[in-house]
Parts: C-alpha cells; sequence; structure tokens
C-alpha cells in the first residue's frame, strides 16, 4: 500500500475498535494501516453524556491513535438506535415491513453526523486520506465538503445497497443518495449493490455512468468500486491450530457423542435467517428419520441491540421455535438443536467450525457475511467441513463451490444438508481448496490496499460550492 508521503489516514467509523484480543478482521486491518501510515480513527466512544460538548478524548492503542466523544441521549436514540438501526438496518436489509419512518430519527441523525463532522474536522490535515465507515454516517462527506474540507473522502459500505424502488420509500432518500456524491470514491462489497446504487443514481436524478464505474450527476463526479472484505485468512487459519481452539474441538466432538456437528455462528438479527434456518433443519429432520439422531445443529447467536423491540421479538421467537423443534423430535439421549444465546471468543469458535462437518449460512440478506469465510478456513485440509451458503449473502458472488441455497425455502435447506452429509472427502476437499484460494487471495489486507490505492488515485472533488 504506498500512500502519498505526507498522506496519513483518517479512519472515521460509528464505533472505534482499535486493540483488544476479540478484534474481527476489519478492525485488525484498519489499525494495521493506521499504525503503518500514521493518522487517526475516530467515531463514538459508546457512551453517553448528559450534554453534548465535542470534547474527544484521545487514546493511544497498540500504536493506533483513536479520537472518540461521548453523546447525548437524545442522539443515541434518534441517530443510533433510531435512524441507523430501525429505519436503514431494515430497510437496507429489504425488510421494508420493519422499517421505521419517523421525522426526529432522520433529523437526529442529520445533527449526530453534523456533530461529528464539526468535531472531527480540526483533527484532519491538508494531505491526509479520510476513509468514512458504513451506513451510520452516509451525510458526513457533504457535512465535511460543507465546512470547506478539500481532501479525498471515501466511503465503504459494509450492507446492502438496496433496489430503486425499495429504496424510494425513504423519505430522505434522495437527499441521502445526493449526500453521498460529495464523496471521490464509494465501494460496495458486490457488483449487485454498486449496480442499484448506480439504477438510483440514474433514473432519479438524471446521472450518467461510464465504463470505469464513474457516475456524474448533480454537478458532482465519484468513482464507483465494487470491493468484498475479506478476513485474515492465514491468521484465522493459525488461530483453528491453536490450542485454545484445539481444547474447543475436542470438548465440541466429546460432547455430540460421535454425531455429526452441524453448526451456524451469526448475531441475534432479523437479517440472519435464523427463523428460516430452524424451519429447513426441521424438514431435515422430518424427511430423514434414518439420519435424525445422527446430527445435531449448534447454533451460537449473540444477542444485539436488546432495546430494539424488532430484536425481541426474534429471540423470542426463536426460543419458541427450538423448544418446539426439539419437543417434537428430541429422545432421551439426543437433542436436535442447541441454541447458545452467548459469544465466543475467535479461538474458540474456530475450534467450534473445525469440529463442524456442516457450516449453515443462510441469512436472508447480508452484505458480506465473514462467518462463511471464517469457516472454510478453520477446516482441516485432509478432512474439510462443507459450506451451505444462502445466494443472498454477498459471500455467495465469489464463494460458488458452497452449496448455494435459498434461504426462504425449507425444502433447499434441507436437500443441501442431505447432500453435505453425504458428500465424499473427494468432492469435498476439492470444493474447500477452491473456496480456500479465494479466502487466502482476497483477504482483508487485499481488500484494503485496494480500496486505498483508488482512494489515492482519484481527483479530490473539493468542498461543496
Amino acid at each position: 500500500m504506498e500512500f502519498g508521503a505526507m498522506s496519513r489516514l483518517i479512519v472515521i467509523s460509528n464505533r472505534v475498535s482499535a486493540g483488544g484480543g476479540a478484534q474481527g478482521g476489519l478492525a485488525v486491518a484498519l489499525s494495521a494501516a493506521l499504525r503503518e501510515h500514521g493518522g487517526i480513527w475516530f467515531g463514538w466512544s459508546g457512551n453517553e453524556i448528559a450534554e453534548f460538548t465535542g470534547h474527544i478524548n484521545f487514546e493511544r492503542i497498540d500504536g493506533v491513535t483513536t479520537a472518540t466523544v461521548d453523546l447525548e441521549e437524545q442522539d443515541i436514540d434518534e441517530y443510533y438506535n433510531g435512524y441507523a438501526n430501525r429505519t436503514l438496518w431494515p430497510l437496507f436489509h429489504y425488510r421494508i415491513d420493519l422499517a421505521e419512518y419517523e421525522r426526529s430519527f432522520a433529523g437526529g441523525y442529520q445533527r449526530a453526523n453534523e456533530r461529528f463532522a464539526d468535531t472531527v474536522l480540526p483533527l484532519i490535515e491538508p494531505d491526509d486520506l479520510v476513509w468514512v465507515q458504513d451506513y451510520h454516517m452516509f451525510p458526513l462527506g457533504r457535512e465535511l465538503r460543507e465546512r470547506g474540507l478539500a481532501n479525498r473522502i471515501g466511503f465503504f459500505l459494509h450492507i446492502p445497497w438496496p433496489p430503486r424502488r425499495l429504496l424510494a420509500t425513504l423519505p430522505e432518500a434522495r437527499q441521502l443518495v445526493e449526500g453521498l456524491l460529495s464523496y471521490d470514491l464509494i465501494g460496495f462489497h458486490t457488483d449487485e449493490w454498486l449496480q442499484s446504487f448506480c439504477d438510483y443514481v440514474r433514473d432519479e436524478l438524471g446521472g450518467t455512468q461510464d465504463a470505469d464505474n464513474v457516475l456524474t450527476a448533480c454537478g458532482r463526479t465519484v468513482r464507483l468500486i465494487a470491493c468484498p472484505v475479506g478476513i485474515d485468512a492465514a491468521e484465522f487459519a493459525a488461530l483453528a491450530a491453536s490450542d485454545k481452539a484445539h481444547a474447543t474441538h475436542l470438548r465440541v466432538r466429546e460432547s455430540a457423542v460421535g454425531r455429526t456437528l452441524i453448526v451456524g455462528v451469526d448475531r441475534l438479527d432479523y437479517s440472519k435467517g435464523l427463523e428460516e434456518r430452524f424451519r429447513g433443519y426441521e424438514r431435515f429432520l422430518t424427511e430423514h428419520p434414518g439420519e435424525r439422531k445422527e446430527v445435531v445443529l449448534l447454533q451460537i447467536a449473540p444477542p444485539s441491540r436488546g432495546s430494539v423491540d424488532s430484536y425481541q421479538r426474534i429471540r423470542s421467537t426463536l426460543e419458541g421455535l427450538a423448544g418446539r423443534i426439539n419437543g417434537a423430535h428430541a429422545a432421551l439421549d439426543w437433542v436436535p438443536i442447541r441454541y447458545v444465546n452467548q459469544g465466543y471468543p475467535r479461538d474458540m469458535l474456530a475450534g467450534v467450525y473445525r469440529a463442524s462437518k456442516v457450516g449453515l449460512v443462510t441469512p436472508l440478506r447480508d452484505g458480506m457475511n465473514l462467518v462463511a469465510k471464517e469457516y472454510v478456513a478453520a477446516q482441516d485440509p485432509e478432512d474439510p467441513g462443507v459450506l451451505i451458503l444462502s445466494r443472498f449473502a454477498g459471500a455467495a458472488e465469489e464463494m460458488t463451490d458452497a452449496l448455494l441455497v435459498n434461504p426462504h425455502s425449507a425444502e433447499e435447506i434441507s436437500d443441501a444438508l442431505q447432500r453435505a452429509l453425504a458428500m465424499p472427502l473427494a468432492e469435498r476437499t476439492e470444493r474447500w481448496r477452491r473456496l480456500m484460494q479465494n479466502v487466502a487471495e482476497k483477504d482483508v489486507m487485499w481488500w484494503l490496499k485496494r480500496f486505498t490505492d483508488a482512494l489515492q488515485d482519484v481527483v479530490p472533488a473539493g468542498p461543496s460550492r
């Protein structure tokens, strides 16, 4: 990665995650870039304050400088719990039935982004590259431009971009998209999400798109890039071979008492398709009574966003569904679903993945899904498991050697489980080898370099006029 001689990197995201033992691959990559090139990781501290002051908390963690601000209760309610997680998140995951359109949410979202812009602006030097992350920060580029920032500013969206007609249900859709045109470079995980964005700009804003995915609209020009995020594949494979992973592997296998383990690991969220997954597994148990007691589904689903009603509902629904399936199918010495509502460290998860003959990754809609890549990286090359993957995860565009399924179809999930459990070693090994090659080549550092190289190459648009 070659930045300009004086370029630092300014990463801006809702939450800051430098340092600590439970970091995911994205935090590891961004921290590595900041250590190499200098700069600052800026965002919300996660803390609440009585009244917003703009005071910045600076820390130096593992060689990375972080700068965080506290938000007041109204900002957290309207910007984070409200617009980000009750309006944008469901809508962008195609759940228009769950999206809540409240004017106060939109106002709080805009206000929080203005506060972020005011606070971070004095920290940015003239040659810095500014990289904004995800749907919490859509308006930030425009706010920085309006305050006179002329630097190169990039934006990466970690969730899907919805089709034009779906996005049109958002009252602020046009304003939101026009604001995104203030960035110099916008990244998406897949070409599908990129083209959905282009469709809206072309059809609603009269924009034009050239062969190099440069969009021109509303007097501005922005380059688009499809750039799928990866994991630190080598690090995760090493985790899978660690003592902690090995101990977890043995413990999980022993607890299965010779039965074949199927694993799902997902944050408790309606986009992950957990209810549909349970119904697909139930269908498998019903259709293959001879194999029923030979398998166990271990579903790890740590809760998230517990203060949002829709998350409380999904937890209640899943607990009821798991109980019903277990009640209908269990025997004295066997329970078909182990449903666990807590998270585990990454080295323990690597051991769980390696102990499982099938990885069940079936979101209804997902920007990427890194669990699919972690499952592949954790496998024993001599005896790898089989990945069953939703067609509607961004990862499906790359991971075509998985068994791809429609997560809405219990029948397809059941058929894929039967196929995966019966798959001969030679086919499992060949599929895994091709999947692992992609996971290793397009890892998180590849993603980081591809995006930052593209950002370095753009001609900055300059501040709004």
